[in-house]
């Protein structure tokens, strides 16, 4: 198998050719095995510096120097198929099921052809084309019922790998695109002139009657998220079984489709590796090295650990935020993603990021220690926040939050799942009130 892979970034309404990644360390290492980057002369003729929408991470600024890893670079673990995406494409390699690290590289050659933002890497683009199958459009009815000619087309044609492979995580997912006829088709296969609306669509897992109440609950959460103040991008939908996300990666305008560059916090933190902890202090550095409006991107991100720890969404590795990169320089958190009751799931998922600051017990910050932490970030990053904002910011979430406690039925809520979140609103109301 070849040992490098071409990287293309969509830019000005086409693929490009932009850089490419060569292993240096062994196959077998997977996304551990030492890599050599770099970009053609042509771009960096063209974006020298940049770090938005023109670069292949804010982390790769576009340069001449080329960069060797002592691992992958991170933005390509962004596009590696992982959890249900990552079984079904090994199964289409014929490699087994259980393949760890040695089929990191196999999947990622076919199964980032397609991915989340306005990044790709070209061999797979290649082999999706050879084998997406036929074109076929479904209405919004049978994708949420998985008609049977709905799932029989998927399985026969082997398109559940080919529309899955771009995204990540254990519950099913498709990118799915609905054209001007009206119908949904599998992303990849509508044109960019043709396209009306994106989606990332999620289905039911199994019978777990929790993780059912879990995808119930996700839209239900997302308008939460929209009343406690939080950057949220469109409503979702929840369909019988399935739920319908509008993605934000993709923008329509008069003549196709923008896509907007995007990375994880992992990518952001150059942290390697699936699983791993960081601290929200890393993020924060991050944040303000990096994003072109720091204020407003710290105080999101504060606010965002107040709502999982207030509505208890356990679930806060660093691939479940994620920043946006536009072509006009602009370097943001992208809108808020993946907030559900993730306390509800039967494996029992931990909080992965937390506050390096409250030693004692970091589910229960002391949030006026967390400021002063992150002023002093801010100060070390040249980057000084105004505090006073902070505070406004974060004691704006106490009524809020009350709110929930009060009309939380109302808001859709189930009632053995507001009755379980009652104490911790309640906590972080109070402390959104005392923040100083």
């Amino acid at each position: 198998m070849k040992k490098n892979c071409e990287l293309q970034l969509h830019v000005d309404g086409q693929w490009h050719d932009v850089g490419s990644v060569t292993l240096i360390g062994p196959e077998e290492q997977g996304g551990q095995a030492a890599t050599y980057l770099g970009y053609d002369g042509s771009w960096v003729g063209m974006y020298k510096g940049a770090i938005d929408a023109h670069a292949l991470s804010s982390q790769l600024p576009v340069s001449f120097a080329p960069v060797e890893f002592a691992h992958w670079p991170v933005i390509l673990l962004d596009l590696l198929p992982q959890g249900f995406g990552r079984g079904e494409l090994l199964r289409r390699l014929d490699l087994p099921e259980t393949a760890g690290a040695p089929a990191d590289w196999p999947l990622l050659l076919a199964g980032a052809g397609n991915s989340i933002g306005n990044l790709r890497v070209k061999e797979a683009a290649t082999w999706l084309l050879h084998n997406a199958g036929p074109r076929y459009g479904f209405t919004d009815a049978e994708v949420a019922a998985r008609d049977d000619e709905f799932a029989e087309h998927l399985a026969s044609h082997g398109l559940f790998i080919a529309g899955s492979s771009g995204v990540q995580g254990e519950w099913p997912k498709l990118l799915m695109t609905r054209a001007k006829d009206g119908l949904l088709y599998l992303d990849h296969t509508v044109a960019d002139e043709d396209a009306m609306e994106h989606f990332i669509v999620k289905f039911g897992r199994g019978a777990n009657p929790a993780l059912a109440k879990i995808l119930r609950h996700e839209a239900i959460y997302m308008d939460i998220a929209g009343q406690l103040g939080l950057r949220v991008h469109a409503k979702l939908t929840f369909n019988e079984r399935v739920l319908f996300i509008p993605r934000f990666d993709r923008q329509i305008v008069e003549h196709g489709v923008i896509r907007l560059g995007q990375e994880s916090v992992a990518a952001l933190t150059n942290t390697p590796g699936f699983g791993a902890s960081m601290t929200h202090e890393r993020v924060v550095e991050c944040l303000l090295r990096y994003c072109t409006d720091a204020q407003a991107q710290v105080l999101e991100y504060i606010k965002r650990d107040v709502a999982n720890l207030a509505l208890k969404n356990t679930d806060n590795h660093a691939r479940n935020t994620a920043i946006q990169r536009s072509f006009d320089g602009r370097v943001e958190l992208t809108p808020l993603f993946d907030f559900a009751p993730m306390f509800l799931h039967p494996d029992g998922i931990a909080r992965r990021t937390r506050w390096a600051c409250e030693r004692t017990d970091p589910s229960r910050p002391d949030w006026t220690t967390v400021l002063d932490t992150v002023e002093g970030i801010a100060r070390d990053c040249a980057r000084p926040l105004n505090r006073a904002c902070l505070v406004a910011g974060l004691q704006d979430m106490g009524p809020r939050l009350d709110r929930i406690i009060e009309d939380g039925l109302a808001m859709g809520l189930e009632p053995d799942v507001h009755a379980a979140l009652a104490r911790t609103l309640a906590r972080l109301a109070r402390e959104m009130k005392e923040v100083r």
